[in-house]
């Protein structure tokens, strides 16, 4: 069981790098008020989510604790980013606000995981 919690954390970080990589990779543009959401970014959104609920129901299953409080917060963060990029995937620029409040959602949701034990 071990080994196939380590396989979806590791797709679950290869989500977030998707998300977070499409991010900078528009830092630029953002500046121009020329960026958009990239296919890759909600790619990465729904790679986290459903490896997210796989690892709860794995880690359930082998009888390990849950933060239940804390994977609430993560699957809202994750919701509202997915629901924004979503929304806005097929606009040609996105203003810079709305693409930097995804970034900082992104961001707090790797915190949230890695500093809330």
């Amino acid at each position: 069981m071990d080994v196939l919690i380590n396989v979806f954390v590791g797709l679950h970080v290869i989500g977030i790098a998707a998300l977070l990589g499409g991010f900078f990779f528009q830092m630029k543009a953002m500046r121009t008020n020329e960026a958009r959401f990239v296919p890759g970014m909600l790619h990465g959104a729904l790679t986290m989510l459903l490896t997210g609920m796989v690892l709860v129901g794995l880690n359930q299953a082998a009888n390990d604790p849950v933060n239940n409080v804390k994977i609430g917060l993560k699957l809202a963060l994750l919701v509202v980013i997915l629901g924004l990029v979503y929304v806005k995937r097929d606009e040609e620029k996105v203003p810079s606000s709305l693409f930097g409040t995804v970034g900082a959602l992104t961001v707090a949701n790797i915190f949230v995981a890695v500093l809330w034990t």
